[in-house]
């Protein structure tokens, strides 16, 4: 028999296709997975992510000996445990003496590098292969872009559309339209009836797992119980399931809005099980769209879900393989207040903010609007440091891994990248919150007062933002007729709304 290689996979590689696994043969080859402390403390990670990966990856190497794979599994609690994958990975090579050692391209620029200087280390060749799980290989991205004077999403979602036939009438997009993003933008409104998300009880693995995290990570951030996430493929599969026969018909209605006590509404909590490997994007998409061609969900609904993956998700990822590393440095507003305490703990007077906050403490999720237009929306107004956001939005959400989180904040949330992501900063005063959610009638401050200390924060935050950029953003034509509504303004009114927005920023950095 021939010499064994050496195959590791990565907790978000949970994939039995990912390209390293189909590389190897489990008649003779060895499967390395490893969960290591450098890992689960890069970021404050909320501890219900932590255990959604570690779980997830227990179940996954039980299903791959069940195919007939040798796995080699280090816990974070064995005593032995080096701390990090490269090295384990060294350690295991030594051990085993491979011939060769198989890795699927990291979906993280961090570990790429750290890979990247194991490559000489090792007395055996590491051999990476490429992440084809994605629906646009990264040199097709790079492609793409190359020559373009810019590079929105729409643009590449519609040439992926074309390019994989997802919702597409022969040449063109099914109901004539490409984007129904006029039809998805209704406020909530009484007697909806959400279904919410599939919930799995926790089995005696997962078990273990929750009690691990609970006595190694006793003051992490976020609640570790009630858990309920899917950790295996089957359970991620009964959860789509759940999406597309329950919610996905009202997704696209209320996909923008906000209702306190409803954190989940109509959206499908699957980004998670798609970004460490339980469930598969492009068969996703083709159930969503079957949804639609059978009359079983609007094309409102389909296709604005389809975006999120085909689109969006995609496209986040081309722009980050495309950037880094410098890209993770940009801040081209300047800004450097430090992130707010609250952040953390959620106790603020804000409604909007403590319940978004208070919902990612307790789920490790809030959804897209949540996080563009509440918490993003405050910190791009107040002029926190992007890379502090960053490492925020990093750490709390289950589904956040660098690829997919840092455009999303950096870009579309905190405009750092000075509008390669978005052609204007995604700010909005209290009105917007106001008509796309419940928030501000439980708020102690008043939605409607443009001035003094009643003044909702997102409103007088917002007029000083536009006041403070002006020579960046005042050629930006979106921005065209706030400018003029602020021009209009009585300077009166002007000046004690900026004195407002000035006292409030005071108190947020304790000087007042």
């Amino acid at each position: 028999m021939a010499e064994r290689r050496l195959v590791l996979v990565l907790g978000d590689q949970l994939s039995p296709d990912i390209a390293a696994l189909r590389a190897a043969d489990p008649a003779r080859d060895r499967v390395l997975m490893a969960e290591v402390e450098d890992e689960a403390r890069y970021a404050w990670h909320h501890r219900k992510k932590l255990v959604l990966v570690f779980a997830a990856m227990r179940h996954f190497a039980e299903r791959l000996r069940r195919a007939g794979w040798t796995v080699d599994y280090v816990r974070l609690d064995d005593a032995d445990n080096s701390g990090s994958l490269t090295g384990e990975l060294a350690r295991a090579a030594a051990h085993h003496a491979p011939s060769e050692v198989l890795l699927t391209e990291p979906g993280e620029w961090r570990l790429a590098t750290a890979f990247d200087g194991l490559q000489g280390a090792l007395a055996v060749p590491l051999r990476r292969l490429e992440d084809d799980r994605f629906l646009c290989a990264r040199a097709d991205f790079a492609a793409w872009a190359r020559g373009r004077k810019r590079l929105r999403m729409e643009d590449f979602y519609r040439e992926m559309r074309r390019r994989t036939g997802l919702l597409m009438d022969g040449d063109g997009p099914a109901g004539g339209r490409w984007n129904f993003d006029a039809e998805n933008r209704k406020p909530p409104k009484a007697g909806l009836s959400p279904p919410g998300p599939a919930r799995f009880d926790p089995d005696p693995a997962t078990r273990a797992v929750i009690d691990m995290v609970g006595a190694r990570f006793p003051d992490g951030f976020g609640d570790l119980e009630p858990f309920w996430f899917a950790v295996t493929a089957t359970q991620a599969e009964a959860a789509l399931d759940r999406f597309l026969g329950e919610a996905l018909p009202r997704f696209g209605d209320y996909q923008d809005a906000m209702l306190r006590d409803e954190p989940f509404l109509f959206h499908a909590v699957i980004a998670a099980y798609l970004n460490i490997g339980l469930l598969d994007p492009m068969a996703v998409c083709r159930r969503a769209e079957a949804a639609y061609r059978e009359g079983r969900a609007p094309l409102n609904a389909v296709e604005g879900f389809v975006r999120q993956i085909l689109g969006w998700r995609e496209y986040v990822r081309g722009i980050y393989w495309l950037k880094m590393p410098g890209y993770r440095d940009r801040n081209e507003l300047g800004h450097d207040r430090p992130l707010p305490a609250f952040y953390w703990s959620g106790e603020t007077e804000m409604a909007c903010m403590a319940a978004a906050i208070g919902q990612t403490r307790r789920e490790a999720y809030a959804h897209h609007i949540q996080r563009l237009m509440v918490t993003g929306n405050f910190a791009l107004l107040a002029g926190i440091a992007p890379q502090a956001v960053h490492g925020w939005y990093l750490a709390v959400y289950a589904d956040a891994f660098e690829w997919v989180e840092l455009p999303n904040t950096l870009g579309m949330s905190q405009y750092a990248d000075g509008g390669l992501l978005s052609s204007k900063p995604y700010i909005a005063g209290g009105n917007y919150i106001n008509r796309m959610s419940d928030y501000c009638r439980h708020c102690r401050y008043d939605v409607k007062a443009r001035e003094g200390a009643d003044a909702c924060p997102f409103g007088v935050l917002y007029w000083d933002f536009l006041a403070r950029h002006r020579q960046r953003l005042d050629g930006n034509p979106r921005l065209a007729q706030p400018y003029r509504t602020w021009d209009r303004m009585d300077p009166d009114r002007r000046d004690a709304i900026r004195d407002t927005a000035a006292r409030f920023l005071a108190r947020l950095d304790g000087r007042g």
